[in-house]
């Protein structure tokens, strides 16, 4: 009986800690704690690049400022920090995560190695949207995307989860291309050295906005020639370079490209695990707010020509939401196209 009656107090004690933390304002939980903020591929490629310049400014802005450790997680084409955020991390807001756009779809689109369930991810907000485009590395002898229907590419990719992987895919499936894609890479910056040492011809998707800040020399030298764009909308600054969409024979190809491409809407996405308290959820989004606007970081990223068009973690969760609610038709032939049926 005594014996029972420890059992009983220790786990209501366990209980009511719980919920003190979870009543705690965020101020006085995160004072003096660290938010761990990891990016799901390897250093030095774009994703890399935007985390850590928000981890560098986010923590001034969260309630009881707490120090923004970023660290790496790679692997699976981002799937490692996808599934280890959801399954495994805190659930307390003390865990960040730098994830693949495309990672609250994977689950809709058969990839099972996605073991979560993209609609329960608390959106902290995108510091861009974008377009993303398919490049040919200058020597390879492709030049066009026609070219690219008759001409052999080899393409590196992270995996088959990662749309470096799953737009080469879709081009060979749907219109005919000639991609052959090589995967293993940790990140896009592996991609880039693997081009440039000549191990593959070219790159499946990277954005417009990383080439132009991590490799400008690249697109002045035109040593990446830029095949298809990938986006919910045509970047002005490539008008002659066909979309997805562009490449559409009816409507029901149209409607399929579309769903495909509109992870690009919240192209640098933070997010963190379900079940973070909401007024925690909410200071970390009214956080990511005030950074990106934020003189020092708008400065860093001028001087480092990095793109600043943020999106609030409401939106980006609507329309993660909306994406993941499209007609069942529409995932199911994306799902088979991007698995090559």
């Amino acid at each position: 009986m005594a014996l029972r009656h420890a059992v009983c107090i220790a786990a209501l004690l366990t209980v009511l800690q719980a919920s003190s933390a979870s009543a705690q304002a965020p101020a006085d939980f995160y004072r003096g704690k660290t938010i761990e903020l990891y990016i799901n591929v390897s250093v030095g490629g774009g994703y890399d690049l935007y985390a850590r310049m928000v981890a560098r400014h986010l923590g001034k802005h969260i309630p009881g400022n707490p120090t923004v450790l970023p660290k790496n997680m790679e692997g699976g084409g981002g799937m490692r920090l996808a599934n280890w955020l959801y399954n495994v991390g805190p659930k307390d807001g003390t865990a960040l995560g730098a994830v693949a756009r495309a990672m609250a779809f994977e689950p809709l689109l058969g990839n099972k190695g996605a073991q979560y369930d993209g609609r329960k991810f608390n959106y902290i907000g995108s510091a861009n949207d974008e377009v993303s485009v398919c490049v040919a590395w200058h020597t390879s002898g492709v030049k066009t995307f026609a070219d690219a229907q008759t001409t052999q590419l080899v393409v590196g990719t992270g995996g088959v989860s990662d749309d470096t992987y799953q737009y080469p895919a879709i081009l060979n499936h749907m219109f005919g291309a000639k991609f052959k894609m090589v995967p293993g890479y940790p990140g896009g910056n592996d991609i880039n050295l693997a081009m440039e040492r000549g191990e593959v011809g070219g790159r499946g998707s990277n954005s417009w906005a990383s080439w132009k800040s991590t490799r400008p020399q690249w697109l002045a030298e035109k040593k990446v020639i830029v095949l298809v764009q990938v986006g919910v909308k045509r970047s002005p600054e490539l008008p002659d370079i066909p979309t997805l969409q562009d490449l559409a024979k009816n409507e029901a190809d149209r409607q399929v490209l579309t769903f495909i491409s509109a992870d690009t809407a919240i192209s640098r996405p933070l997010v963190t695990s379900a079940g973070v308290p909401p007024e925690r959820v909410e200071a970390l989004r009214r956080a990511f707010d005030a950074a990106m606007k934020d003189p020092e970081l708008l400065a860093e990223a001028e001087k480092s020509k990095t793109d600043i068009s943020p999106m609030t973690g409401e939106e980006a969760q609507k329309i993660a939401e909306a994406t993941i609610n499209a007609p069942a038709d529409v995932r199911s032939r994306a799902s088979k196209l991007i698995e090559g049926k």
